[in-house]
Order: C-alpha cells, then structure tokens, then sequence
C-alpha cells in the first residue's frame, strides 16, 4: 500500500504539521487505527508531564519489600509450629 504526506492540525496547540508516508507505514506496520491527534512538540511536552507524575520508586524495590515480607511472615509462622528455628 502506498502512502502519502498527509497534513494534519495538531488538537493542543492548533499548528499544522505532516504526518509523513514513512509514519504511516510505521502506524500501520504496529496496528495503530488512528492517526497522531498533536504534533511533535505537543507529544513531548505531554510525555515529560507524564513522566514527571510518575513514582520514582521502581517496581523491583516494591517486588523485593514483598518478598522480604512474605519470608519473614513464613519464618514466623514455621518459628511458631516448631519447624523452623
């Protein structure tokens, strides 16, 4: 399938900008339906937004706390039936 430059208006700041053939080959390649709604600028900004809202805490801590927990909760309840030491 051949594609063609499109020009589209981005929906956050209202600037024209071109949504190439090799991006809609790329979109298609993945699956994506829709078009881009914003521009380049506009999905960087939005992505540094998102990024700054996230937890800095990666999940491997979170994933190494709980099984400290589930360990020591173990070790108790074996402690308590006289298996464990």
């Amino acid at each position: 399938m051949a594609f063609e430059d499109k020009t589209l208006v981005c929906k956050e700041c209202g600037k024209e900008f071109t949504f190439t053939a090799g991006e809609q080959e790329f979109y298609a390649e993945k699956g994506f339906e829709n078009e881009p709604a914003r521009c380049r600028d506009c999905r960087d900004k939005r992505r540094a937004q998102t990024a700054a809202r996230r937890p800095r805490c990666p999940s491997s801590r979170r994933m190494t706390v709980r099984f400290i927990a589930v360990t020591a909760s173990t070790s108790i309840a074996l402690r308590r039936k006289g298996i464990f030491a």
